[in-house]
């Protein structure tokens, strides 16, 4: 009979509720409907996250609100992609 390592059964159950949340529908439902953007939204994410939201969005002529959508979608979908490899 196969031994129950209890840590990985924790670190599997963590898992699996991070899986729940609506931050890794929104990371797992982004690439399924714009596969070819997931490289730009993560890098222009990461550029409002070094650069903050104000700024980016002045450099840009972008909103604020704009420039929060895609900071949250760049963020989701790098969390899905941790979560679910």
């Amino acid at each position: 009979m196969a031994q129950v390592d209890p840590q990985q059964d924790a670190a599997d159950e963590f898992l699996d509720s991070l899986m729940e949340t609506s931050l890794y529908s929104m990371g797992a439902f982004f690439p399924d409907e714009h596969p070819d953007l997931v490289d730009e939204v993560i890098a222009q994410s990461e550029s409002i996250e070094e650069r903050g939201l104000r700024r980016y969005a002045a450099d840009n002529e972008m909103s604020v609100e704009e420039c929060f959508e895609t900071l949250l979608t760049g963020l989701a979908v790098r969390y899905y992609k941790a979560v679910a490899a």
